[in-house]
Formats: structure tokens, C-alpha cells, sequence
């Protein structure tokens, strides 16, 4: 009798839950951090590294197909306008979201003294890089962010995953051309790239094959650098921290599984449990890479067997979606910022909170490109409020853990943008895997 197979998302969970305990038993038991961190931690490594290796090529082919198959360069702006405008609705929603949990709970008010003079001690110059990224950013002139959307080497844009966004324009460009070209020479181009989606495809489905083995990786050396060799110590900075990391979980939560759902539910029409089913497995990558850009193969894959939306809407939305939607990450600026303030023991009037709003929304826009993109926003967003940006060592300790769970919402939003847009245009094509295995 032939066995079932377990679902991907169900090996990935497995992955999961055994790298936590490996993680803390490693701390628990003391065992030599050097054990994760040369030998399990490189298997997490390479997962990722696999993942962001097939990312660029995957956009660039799939982008040049999608955008030569509409063959009308008016519904191509059509399409933009829509998915840009509601990305930044949704971005709005999320640091809105975000400030008033924050203004209801207090956070700031409830973190103990010496909680907040330690965390100050240990993690002031764990701030300095984002600061002096800021302080370069503030060097370059205004426009520059237009910019950088236009590369000067598509070669060496492919070879930087940060520069995704360039790699968008040159292969929008490259479709545009396409449809404006003789029909035979365009065909032959077409079906080159047309093929070679399809085999990166498969790749995907050989690197998943390693995901529970790379997840369990990634939480296990996580766990272990987070903890250090004194666990006692990291539990007592972490409950210094809870209601902060409290405020953020429920906002993160309240906004991916309650705001969203209205917005697929009221325009796409796509069943609850049917959503998260199909995009489950991407949130799991996603939470475990911490990464839009390298968990973007698993999230196309997923958007068109599991959801029914084509490639034509997903090479062209989600592939943006990484670059400039980051709705999780915005949510927990307008939580920090507010949290910072109230450690210091700084009021915040409504102007501030607006200028949060403001800053928080056009740093997510114009992020694209900054390495550590979420703890440098925060620099932007506290520097505009005239909160000292030092301020950031106070949050340090949790970040990397909240980093992955917003790196789900912002893979959620991207999916759920990509959903309503494909039904206002009514282009949802029959799902053709009804399980993300």
C-alpha cells in the first residue's frame, strides 16, 4: 500500500518545531554554540542562498512573458496604477494599525528601568550601522530613489537581489519591446523565456525538497545566537520586552488575518480557509528566511496553482510587491517609534504620530535597495520625530524574531494585493493544486 505523502507545510512545521527544541535544548544544556553555528547553521544557509539564486532569473522570465502576453501597454499601466495604489492603501492601514495599539497600550511606560539600562548597555553599538547607513542616505539628493529604479548594468542589477526593482523595469521594458516587435520574431523570444520559467519552476520544487531540513537549520542557529550561553539572561531581556513584542504580534495579526481578509473576501471572493491554505507554505518560508525576496519563487508558485491567479498578474505584482510593499514591517516601525518615545519618556503629539504615518509610508516605498531595510527605516521614521535614534538598541534584542513574523505579512499582503487586482480584472484562472505539497 502506497504511503502518503505529508503535505509540504506540514514537513516545513515539523522542521520547525524540531529546531526550536534543538535550539533550546543546545542553551539549556550548554551545549558548544560552535556545534549550530558551523554545523547546522550552514544547511539553513545554503536553503537560502538556493532560494535567492533562482529569484532574479524566475522575475526576469516570468515578468517578460507576462507583460508580452497582455500585448495592450495601456492595461499594463492599468494594472500598475492599481497595484501601486493599493499597496500604499495598505501600508496606511498597517501603520495606522500599528500607532493606535501602541497609544492604547503603553508600552514604552511598562518596560522596567533596569530592563531599559541594560538593553541601552548591551546594544547601543549594535545601532551605530543602520545610523551611519542614514546618515549616507541623507547625502544623496532627493530624487535619487527615481533613480535607482533605473539600471545602469542589467548584469550586475541580476547579480544583486537587493536591486530587484531594477531587474522589474529592465524586464517591463524588455515585454514592452516584444509586443512592439514583428509577431514571428517575438513568438521565438516568448517561448525561450516561456520555457525557461518553466524550468526554474522545477528548481523550486527540488529546493522545497530541503525546506524542513533548512528551516529547522535556521531556528536552531537562531535559538542558539539569541540565547548566547547564559539562557536565564536572554529569557529575563525578552519578558522585559513582552508588552512591546505583544503589541506588535497582535497588530501583525489583526492586520494579516482580520483586515486583509476583507479584502480579498469582499473583491476577489476567495474563501478564508482557502486563502491560507494555499499561501501557507510560503508563509512558513517566509517566516523562516525572514526574507520577501528569497521566499518570492514559493509565493509565485504558490499564487498560481493554489489561488488561480496567472503568471501574467503574479511576475508583474508580487515581484514589486517585495520591493516596495512591506506592510508588516511599517506596522512595527509605528509600534517602535511610539514604544521608543514612551521609554524615553518623550510625548508625542498627533503631529508627531501624522509624521510617523507620513515617514513610515514613504520609507517603505523608498527602501528598496538598503541592506537591514526595517531597523534603517526606523532610523528615518524616529529621526523625523526627533526621537534620539539610539533609541533602537532598546528593541534590538527581539527584532530578529519579529522580523520573521512580519516578513509574513508583508508575503501575505503581496498575495492578497495580487488576488484583488486579478479580480478586478477578472483574470483568475482554474486552481490547479488544491494542496501545497
Amino acid at each position: 500500500m502506497k504511503t502518503k505523502k505529508l503535505p509540504l507545510y506540514v514537513q516545513i512545521l515539523i522542521g520547525l518545531v524540531l529546531g526550536l527544541f534543538w535550539g533550546l535544548a543546545s542553551a539549556w544544556f550548554k551545549f558548544p554554540a560552535s556545534l549550530t553555528i558551523e554545523f547546522i547553521k550552514p544547511l539553513g544557509t545554503i536553503f537560502v542562498t538556493l532560494l535567492k539564486m533562482i529569484a532574479v532569473p524566475l522575475v526576469l522570465a516570468s515578468l517578460i512573458v507576462g507583460v508580452a502576453s497582455l500585448h495592450d501597454i495601456r492595461k499594463l499601466s492599468r494594472i500598475g496604477g492599481k497595484t501601486i495604489a493599493i499597496y500604499i492603501g495598505t501600508t496606511v492601514v498597517a501603520i495606522t494599525i500599528g500607532l493606535t495599539i501602541a497609544n492604547l497600550v503603553k508600552p514604552g511606560e511598562r518596560l522596567p528601568e533596569a530592563t531599559r539600562q541594560q538593553l541601552m548597555s548591551v546594544y547601543t553599538d549594535k545601532t551605530s550601522s543602520s545610523v551611519n547607513t542614514v546618515a549616507k542616505l541623507k547625502e544623496r539628493p532627493i530624487l535619487q530613489p527615481l533613480v535607482d529604479i533605473f539600471p545602469d548594468n542589467i548584469t550586475s542589477a541580476a547579480a544583486d537581489n537587493t536591486r530587484m526593482l531594477q531587474v522589474v523595469f529592465f524586464a517591463m521594458i524588455m515585454g514592452v519591446a516584444l509586443i512592439k516587435i514583428a509577431p514571428e520574431k517575438r513568438n521565438t523570444l516568448v517561448a525561450f523565456f516561456d520555457a525557461l520559467n518553466d524550468a526554474i519552476i522545477q528548481i523550486v520544487d527540488f529546493i522545497m525538497l530541503l525546506a524542513p531540513v533548512g528551516v529547522f537549520a535556521l531556528i536552531g542557529s537562531l535559538i542558539v545566537e539569541i540565547a548566547g550561553d547564559d539562557i536565564s539572561q536572554a529569557a529575563s531581556l525578552l519578558s522585559g520586552l513582552a508588552w512591546y513584542t505583544a503589541c506588535v504580534i497582535i497588530g501583525l495579526f489583526i492586520h494579516a488575518y482580520l483586515f486583509y481578509p476583507i479584502l480579498f473576501r469582499s473583491v476577489a471572493k476567495i474563501g478564508y480557509m482557502q486563502f491560507f491554505r494555499a499561501i501557507r507554505a510560503a508563509q512558513l518560508v517566509g517566516f523562516s528566511t525572514s526574507s520577501s525576496n528569497a521566499t518570492l519563487p514559493v509565493t509565485m508558485k504558490r499564487c498560481q496553482e493554489g489561488l488561480g491567479i496567472p503568471e501574467e498578474m503574479t511576475s508583474f505584482i508580487l515581484p514589486l510587491g517585495a520591493t516596495i510593499n512591506m506592510d508588516g514591517t511599517s506596522l512595527y516601525q509605528g509600534v517602535a517609534a511610539v514604544f521608543i518615545a514612551q521609554a524615553l519618556g518623550i510625548d508625542l503629539t498627533i503631529t508627531d504620530q501624522l509624521m510617523i504615518l507620513l515617514t513610515a509610508t514613504l520609507a517603505s516605498i523608498g527602501s528598496a535597495g538598503v541592506p537591514g531595510a526595517g531597523m534603517v527605516m526606523l532610523v528615518i521614521v524616529l529621526e523625523s520625530i526627533q526621537v534620539p535614534s539610539a533609541g533602537i538598541a532598546l528593541i534590538v534584542a527581539v527584532d530578529r524574531i519579529l522580523d520573521m513574523m512580519r516578513t509574513v505579512v508583508n508575503i501575505t499582503g503581496d498575495i492578497t494585493v495580487a488576488a484583488v487586482v486579478t479580480a478586478t480584472e477578472g483574470k483568475f484562472e482554474p486552481v490547479t493544486a488544491t494542496d501545497d505539497n
